[in-house]
């Protein structure tokens, strides 16, 4: 490449940021723009919702959490309430912040939605009062009314299109249903959501681990050729962290003895996002903490680090329970920024956070985020709270401008239906000198 080009492309970059409307504390965050990849962790206080704007506008939503509102749990102190309030579900509030901040040519539908694994602080748990669908065909919580509000045109879950994994789900749900509210009708639910919606042109597909060519862009690929999203992990496969080569992590199972069935959380999606040097890592509730009489197995942190190698920015796996961020994770991805999907009592674990800020673990600075932090952490982990995060409640967004180079943080009011910024931090350096130099995949 000639220094002419180089000097277009410096110039083309430069008036993209200078054309950006400044981030002013107390106004709306100003509109996304092309060459921009936004990610926003929605805070409802019932679970993940994750909402990402591409460089080219092409969207993807990771997750879209609802507990139940008979669960116990959310009648105490142990839980986040619902933000901003609960004149509405928290997929109407879901529905109602992606409209707000949307593309203006696509805020009426999603292109990609991801859904990490089947538990309902990811996807939405049914329960009897939920409001139905205009067919009456399905209740809406979660994804379910996400979707029946703003068209998915794909969706990628974990068991598609058998559901038979680690057991006959379709069948077995109610029976191994693992603890959670209504299992097997949430799961009916679901069945019967993706059923109709199928028949109304939206396209269905599993992950497939190590490929960097499933999620990709819709409108505007070849201008933005440094941004890929590459797939780690589906199911018992993960990526070995090169081309497209995975390996089976759990062994073969024996359908008739559950003591041989990885957990949901076990079998959760993961994914990087990359835009030049810039490298986000998700992964749903994937654990790396193995306590006595667990499966060493359920240890999937390791490998999938080993793949992903040093990163950005990366979301605290299950939340930043005490079972995840495991010291090898924490070590081998040294992201400047984490960000927890908080609204438990027990997000994240004190031992996740000494973790995460042991100088002997990772030397150097990282800045922490939370959608919430409850008072029973901050009474229980103490002065550490206020020491590691940055912000303890909020939307958070993760603005990267165009190229990749630089990104900042910037947090929402999410008692307020307008989402004013709260505050901002940055800018952040992506880091140069990662691992990335991984072949087509």
């Amino acid at each position: 490449m000639n220094r002419k080009i180089i000097l277009l492309i410096c110039i083309s970059v430069w008036l993209q940021q200078l054309a950006a409307q400044p981030v002013e504390t107390g106004k709306t965050l100003p509109a996304w723009q092309k060459g921009f990849l936004d990610i926003h962790h929605i805070n409802t206080g019932r679970g993940n919702a994750t909402y990402c704007i591409f460089p080219d506008g092409t969207t993807m939503l990771i997750d879209a959490g609802e507990l139940s509102p008979l669960d116990s749990r959310t009648f105490t102190k142990r839980n986040a309430e619902i933000k901003p309030d609960s004149t509405k579900k928290p997929f109407e509030w879901i529905v109602q912040y992606i409209q707000k901040v949307a593309p203006s040519f696509n805020n009426r539908s999603i292109d990609y939605a991801l859904i990490t694994h089947f538990h309902d602080d990811h996807f939405g748990a049914w329960y009897p009062t939920a409001p139905r669908s205009a067919s009456g065909t399905f209740l809406l919580t979660g994804i379910t009314g996400v979707a029946d509000r703003l068209p998915v045109k794909i969706l990628i879950d974990r068991g598609y299109p058998e559901y038979n994994y680690p057991y006959a789900i379709k069948r077995l749900a109610q029976q191994y249903g693992g603890g959670e509210i209504e299992f097997g009708h949430t799961m009916q639910n679901y069945f019967a959501f993706i059923a109709e919606k199928e028949k109304q042109g939206m396209k269905l597909a599993s992950l497939k681990a190590g490929t960097r060519k499933q999620i990709h862009l819709l409108k505007e690929a070849g201008a933005y050729p440094s941004f890929f999203i590459q797939n780690v992990k589906a199911n018992q496969w993960i990526w070995m962290g090169k081309d497209s080569a995975v390996q089976q992590h759990f062994p073969a199972i024996d359908s008739n003895n559950r003591k041989t069935w990885p957990d949901e959380n076990s079998l959760s999606l993961a994914l990087t996002i990359n835009y030049g040097p810039f490298t986000y890592y998700t992964g749903g509730d994937n654990p790396g903490t193995i306590f006595p009489g667990d499966n060493p197995l359920r240890d999937v942190e390791t490998p999938i680090a080993k793949a992903v190698g040093e990163v950005d920015i990366a979301t605290m796996d299950h939340h930043g329970n005490r079972d995840a961020v495991n010291e090898f994770m924490v070590k081998t991805l040294q992201p400047a920024v984490w960000i927890g999907q908080s609204w438990s009592s027990d997000h994240p674990g004190h031992e996740v956070l000494l973790r995460i800020m042991n100088q002997h673990i990772v030397q150097g600075p990282r800045d922490l985020f939370a959608t919430n932090m409850l008072e029973a952490n901050q009474l229980v982990i103490g002065p550490l709270v206020d020491r590691a995060y940055k912000s303890q409640q909020g939307h958070i967004v993760v603005r990267v401008l165009p190229g990749g180079t630089t990104y900042y943080i910037i947090i929402l009011d999410d008692s307020k239906t307008t989402m004013p910024v709260k505050a901002m931090f940055g800018p952040y350096t992506s880091k140069a000198n990662k691992n990335n130099s991984y072949s087509n995949n």
